[in-house]
């Protein structure tokens, strides 16, 4: 009898060794230990940047499936801890959130499917030692029911946005603008840029496109013509351009560029005043005639 109840205490420890694994798969399947420590510290903020570190969301502003994600682990997680739940049951509901997410992404399970999937991962809770636990049996009946109800406004309202989320693919629209931009020349040629009203940019090329051995050339034929480096005197000195000329000589010439202006401007002016009579008398005469 004494063998008997060994082996009943020594089955009862297994049973119970088995459970507490279960449950430690199913809590910590998704989001670890410190990652929940780390993650209830925070605001709802802290949690937001946190789940995007731990998920390694790295576009979460230009891709819309990473963005739903989050919001819908951040939103769950938020949930969970205003139910002041500890952080083993923290952990496995949002190992719930996952396996539910995961049986609707990547098993293309229907809603009706992927309730009863629930059904058997929650059975078990408010029963002791039973053999159909789904590894969940740290909840009460209570925040079963709770959890029941969230995913209800949650996943499953949504339950055809999120297949169309997963299972329809998109056209990504790429919205650009291309703007043709000339950046201003490297100030490296004698002569500015043609305009497009200007000169042709053959005839330019002919100016600008002169090979860089013209200018040893002219320095050849400038050492060729002064071998000692001397260069050509610039004659700078003062001469007076009036010298040679007397007052009589200067006087003569004035007056005769006088004359030359003063006898075209009256000549100019007899011109206009003639045509203005002629003007003048037309017009008197229609006046007679009127």
């Amino acid at each position: 009898m004494a063998a008997k109840a060994k082996g009943k205490e020594s089955r009862q420890e297994e049973g119970q060794e088995q459970d507490t694994v279960a449950r430690e798969i199913m809590a910590w399947k998704f989001l670890s230990l410190p990652q929940i420590s780390a993650l209830s510290e925070q605001d709802i903020e802290g949690v937001q940047k946190k789940l995007e570190e731990f998920l390694n969301f790295r576009q979460i502003k230009t891709s819309l499936k990473e963005a739903v994600l989050l919001d819908y682990y951040v939103s769950g997680f938020w949930w969970a801890k205003e139910m002041d739940f500890t952080h083993l049951q923290l952990s496995g509901f949002m190992a719930i959130l996952n396996f539910l997410l995961e049986n609707l992404s990547t098993k293309h399970i229907t809603l009706e499917d992927n309730i009863k999937e629930l059904g058997r991962a929650m059975a078990g809770i408010g029963e002791s030692h039973s053999e159909k636990g789904g590894g969940l049996d740290f909840f009460s009946v209570d925040q079963a029911k709770a959890i029941i109800s969230y995913l209800k406004i949650s996943l499953f309202q949504h339950y055809k946005l999120y297949e169309y989320l997963f299972h329809n693919p998109r056209e990504e629209l790429v919205i650009g603008d291309e703007n043709v931009v000339e950046l201003v020349k490297p100030m490296d040629t004698l002569f500015p840029a043609p305009l497009e009203e200007g000169i042709s940019y053959d005839m330019y090329s002919s100016f600008i496109a002169l090979p860089p051995e013209s200018e040893v050339e002219t320095e050849e034929i400038n050492q060729e013509c002064h071998p000692e480096g001397l260069q050509p005197e610039t004659e700078s000195l003062d001469i007076d351009p009036m010298a040679g000329f007397t007052i009589e000589d200067v006087k003569s010439v004035l007056g005769q560029i006088t004359n030359e202006i003063i006898g075209s401007l009256q000549t100019e002016i007899n011109e206009k005043l003639q045509m203005e009579e002629e003007a003048y008398t037309v017009r008197i005469d229609k006046l007679k005639n009127t």
